[in-house]
């Protein structure tokens, strides 16, 4: 977009566009600042949905819905197609508003090798092991079995070394966000609903009516409920038995690139935004036709997760309007929103960034052509199952504030200075003070 779609709406439209690209943390920031100052900063942002539950909330930001109705109507595009959009329940507020406008969505699914998953040598010993087929796990006790088999049994392929888990663990905001992204939900902690649990959302933050109550057990939540240390519990163990003995130190940044150096089976929490790097020819995995080595593959369930919960995390990043931004800008920055989001420019932008938008383009014969290249994307976004994978819902009255206290309680689990327990006790006390400084607040 900032390379090529800003200077192809500049010709077209006479507008110029400055287009930023900064880090989360920096957008998340600068839109923070201009909320709390009122002071235009930016005229438009790419901001993840998960923060619809801010939005919705602080009047800040501009209901398109309104928009679209009222002041913007006239730069309204006639062809937008709202229904096109497969992102659109995301970004909708409990009162059913439209505050956001899906521009990129990626899922966080299981990545495997199938290469190794179909050697006749490695299907023996993992069947005489443990009983059954070696296959993609639907559950965490055979993911378990998986990570123990690769890692403690084959040990070694081709000469190399190999892990049967990858994973991240340094005391940094990206261990946040290993939680915060649905990690709770696949342990089955929550209530049941999609694309969010309610009244008992993934972060264990429970609502009655639109009003957060708490996110501790004594409150009705479930963030240090029996299925969120678990989920914590699990993160740690797999992390020191089973991934490589510096994965402990990484940032998300930094364990990302590791699959694709070809020492890794599996992983459980693995953000299809790597699949162009994934399936880039001359990498390790994949093969000399340029198909993969890999697929992905619904994300496994814990033993607390039943029917009818969320199975996962998809982010959907989206444009953002302030009511900070004066009119015009607004109406210009809308425009250009709309256009990097049109059914003219979002199928190649699709085939480029590989994270689709709308339904229109994933149906075309072009996804049905590059999809034996991306390991199973193009058929996790064609099925209806992938409902079952959300953002952050509504239920987060301050998603900035809040997120920030996940990785501080986390990373003291993980060096092993608290237990699990108290770790998610610290975290739901943490957030039922915000929420009760929120709540007095206004």
């Amino acid at each position: 977009e900032s390379k090529v779609l800003a200077k192809a709406f500049s010709e077209i439209t006479g507008i110029n566009i400055t287009h930023d690209l900064i880090g989360e943390g920096d957008v998340i920031e600068k839109l923070q600042t201009q909320m709390q100052s009122n002071r235009n900063i930016y005229d438009a942002y790419i901001n993840d949905s998960d923060l619809i539950g801010t939005h919705s909330r602080y009047d800040a930001v501009v209901p398109l819905t309104d928009f679209m109705a009222g002041e913007g109507a006239d730069v309204t595009s006639p062809t937008l197609d709202l229904d096109d959009f497969i992102g659109l329940s995301f970004t909708t507020g409990p009162d059913g508003k439209l505050y956001q406008l899906p521009d990129q969505q990626f899922a966080n699914l299981y990545w495997f090798r199938y290469d190794w998953f179909q050697r006749d040598d490695l299907q023996k010993q993992f069947k005489d092991k443990y009983g059954y087929d070696l296959g993609v796990p639907v559950n965490w006790s055979a993911y378990e079995d998986i990570a123990e088999f690769f890692t403690n049994d084959v040990k070694e392929i081709d000469g190399q070394k190999v892990y049967g888990h990858m994973d991240y663990g340094k005391k940094d905001p990206s261990l946040g966000w290993r939680f915060t992204d649905a990690w709770l939900s696949m342990a089955g902690a929550g209530d049941k609903g999609i694309p969010n649990g309610l009244p008992v959302d993934e972060w264990g933050i429970r609502v009655e009516g639109c009003a957060p109550a708490g996110s501790s057990v004594t409150r009705g939540g479930a963030a240090n409920g029996p299925a969120a240390v678990y989920a914590l519990t699990k993160y740690i163990d797999w992390l020191k038995a089973y991934a490589p003995p510096e994965a402990a130190g990484m940032t998300f940044g930094e364990a990302g690139p590791v699959p694709a150096q070809g020492q890794i089976a599996q992983q459980i929490f693995w953000y299809t935004a790597f699949t162009a790097d994934m399936a880039k020819k001359g990498t390790p995995v994949v093969n000399d036709d340029g198909t993969p080595k890999w697929r992905m593959a619904p994300s496994p369930h814990g033993p607390y997760w039943e029917e009818g919960m969320k199975l996962g995390y998809q982010d959907v990043g989206s444009w953002t309007l302030m009511k900070s931004t004066p009119l015009e800008r607004r109406k210009a920055a809308w425009l250009y929103a709309q256009f990097t989001t049109s059914k003219s420019v979002s199928l190649k932008k699709t085939l480029t960034g590989l994270t689709p938008i709308r339904q229109s383009d994933l149906d075309t014969q072009a996804m049905t052509d590059i999809a034996p290249n991306w390991g199973g994307l193009v058929e996790f976004y064609r099925s209806p199952a992938r409902v079952q994978w959300s953002p952050t819902g509504t239920n987060v009255p301050d998603y900035p504030k809040l997120a920030q206290l996940w990785w501080q309680n986390v990373a003291e689990a993980v060096t092993g200075e608290r237990t699990p327990q108290e770790a998610m006790d610290n975290l739901a006390t943490a957030m039922d003070r915000v929420m009760e400084r929120l709540e007095r607040a206004g």
